[in-house]
């Protein structure tokens, strides 16, 4: 083993240990590292409402599950940081530290690295999710972490997780890469523009409706096809496809990465949600008719499991894949409303909505309260003025949103909210449901409305590499300044108070917790004692930050 320096024996550290419950630990043990593991010391950590979720969730949340592939049994086992399902675990994904020992075994890690963890373990599927750095593995609210060296080497790719980070950089600004890279990753979704290939398909046809037109969108390599018809003239017709004849009720669960539905019937599509696989597109082709009624849609199932809905008037299931849109990025001209604009992760979307390269012709955020729409303001309007960006800050419960725009962002975990958007969607809208609904949250849905619209709904969750390194740029050469979402600071002391705040919404941006500070409490900037707080300047910053650490900083 490589150490840098002695290892205390013992640490702060925050855990979750039941269902909403989560403590403070004073005397958590550091362990040095196994041969394959990694020590990391935490410099900083951003508290984020998915902290929350997961405390409310606990084993019950789609990351906290059991890993189920993509690594050898023995090896996930063996790893000491591995928590799934009641293990106590440490929340915690926003996070900046410094190698401090690693084991005789580590070969792509270097003892006095410091580095920006990416936490999106996106090869170990777990049930409804992947596996995640401070879900299904501990997380960084503790003053070090330990990770196994095989679980942060990406498989395809071999990069690593454990992202070199520079040195002239202030910890929070490294830290708060991660929420703002989930932002890139959501403008930068590219979903798929047909059918899988090779993938499992299901054909599901009204009595009366013509199965011709799906050969158009089959692909040549397509994977099994299976059919449920209502007469037999759909049966020849399906079978001259290839397809196998099943019963609706037959079928299994999460199974299909495909769902071709010809044919208008509510109940029926709430039946068939539940058949899509992880990723799977259903594409509603209603030949004419209209569904005539709201449908329960699972919200989550957009966000967590990446469905997708599509669809068409006519008849013609190709129709539907001309309306999906080429990525999530802002195109030319579009009207944009973000829905719960003022909390961090809405404050970072309207940032990056008005420095996107192809700014809103007009941007409306909206929230329920003046105080946190007043923070939005002074956060945005520089940004926007030097873009020529006309933005209106809207509190939704003096007055109601008017218009329709081209694409809307959904911030709020709101099931209802996203099914709302579709009344204030213009045709063609982009509609982004970037807020963590947990899978099972149903809202009433006019999908006559979506298809007319030839609207597209998407939602991602985490980032990529790729994401980080972009976000981590920016910040590194001066275009983007991750530091302005800061709105409180705090030691371990004050960590428990930081989620309370978080979920409260108590706060007009993000809160950063420092774990060798261990003795504060929670602290908003503006409430920072003097030699602190003449450094802030209105934005947190890597001066204020070495004040605040003092001598812990030169030895950072």
């Amino acid at each position: 083993m490589t150490t840098q320096g002695s290892l205390p024996e013992t640490q702060h550290a925050v855990q979750l240990v039941a269902q909403g419950e989560a403590v403070l630990n004073p005397a958590k043990p550091v362990y040095a590292p196994g041969p394959h593991e990694i020590l990391l010391k935490i410099e900083a950590v951003g508290l984020c409402f998915s902290d929350i979720k997961l405390r409310k969730q606990f084993s019950g949340h789609p990351r906290k599950s059991e890993i189920h592939a993509g690594i050898d049994p023995e090896v996930l086992h063996g790893c000491r940081s591995y928590v799934p399902g009641d293990k106590p675990g440490v929340p915690g994904h926003e996070v900046v530290g410094r190698i401090v020992a690693v084991g005789d075994e580590v070969t792509r890690h270097s003892v006095g690295e410091r580095v920006l963890v990416q936490t999106d373990y996106r090869s170990l599927p777990t049930d409804g999710s992947n596996a995640a750095f401070g879900y299904t593995f501990e997380g960084g609210l503790q003053e070090y972490t330990l990770l196994d060296e095989r679980v942060v080497i990406e498989p395809t790719t071999g990069e690593r997780y454990l992202i070199p980070a520079p040195e002239h950089l202030s910890a929070s600004s490294i830290a708060l890469c991660e929420p703002w890279s989930c932002v890139e990753n959501a403008f930068a979704s590219a979903d798929r523009r047909g059918m899988l290939p090779g993938g499992a398909a299901l054909v599901v046809a009204d009595a009366g409706r013509d199965l011709a037109a799906v050969a158009g969108v089959l692909p040549g390599d397509h994977g099994e096809l299976v059919a449920v018809v209502a007469d037999d003239a759909q049966r020849g017709a399906a079978e001259a496809l290839g397809a196998r004849m099943a019963d609706l009720d037959a079928l299994e669960a999460g199974t299909y990465d495909d769902v071709v539905y010809l044919g208008s019937d509510g109940s029926t599509i709430e039946r068939l949600q539940g058949l899509l696989a992880h990723g799977a597109v259903i594409n509603l082709v209603l030949g004419g008719e209209q569904i005539g009624a709201p449908v329960q849609l699972d919200v989550g199932q957009v966000h967590y499991g990446g469905a997708r809905w599509i669809g068409t008037t006519g008849s013609d299931p190709a129709e539907s894949w001309a309306h999906v849109p080429v990525s999530g990025r802002l195109r030319e001209g579009e009207r944009v409303l973000i829905v719960g604009a003022a909390g961090p992760m809405g404050q970072m979307h309207m940032i990056f909505s008005v420095a996107a390269d192809n700014p809103p012709a007009h941007l409306v955020g909206t929230d329920i309260d003046d105080e946190r729409l007043a923070a939005l303001r002074a956060k945005v309007e520089p940004f926007a003025t030097r873009r020529g960006v006309p933005v209106t800050y809207l509190n939704t419960k003096a007055t109601p949103i008017e218009g329709t725009f081209t694409y809307q962002t959904i911030m709020v975990p709101s099931a209802a909210l996203a099914a709302a958007s579709i009344a204030t969607a213009a045709d063609g809208c982009i509609i982004d449901v970037f807020a963590g609904i947990p899978a099972g949250s149903t809202a009433a849905f006019d999908l006559d409305g979506y298809v007319a619209k030839h609207c597209y709904m998407f939602g991602t969750s985490g980032s990529n590499i790729e994401d980080m390194k972009n976000v981590l740029a920016m910040v590194s050469d001066g275009r983007l300044d991750t530091n302005v979402s800061v709105d409180a600071v705090s030691g371990m002391a004050g960590a428990i108070d930081g989620l309370g705040a978080v979920e409260t919404q108590a706060l007009n941006g993000k809160v950063i917790i420092y774990p060798s500070l261990s003795e504060m409490g929670m602290t908003r900037l503006s409430d920072l004692p003097g030699d602190v707080a003449a450094k802030v300047g209105g934005i947190w910053n890597a001066t204020a930050e070495h004040a605040l650490l003092g001598d812990q900083a030169e030895g950072r």
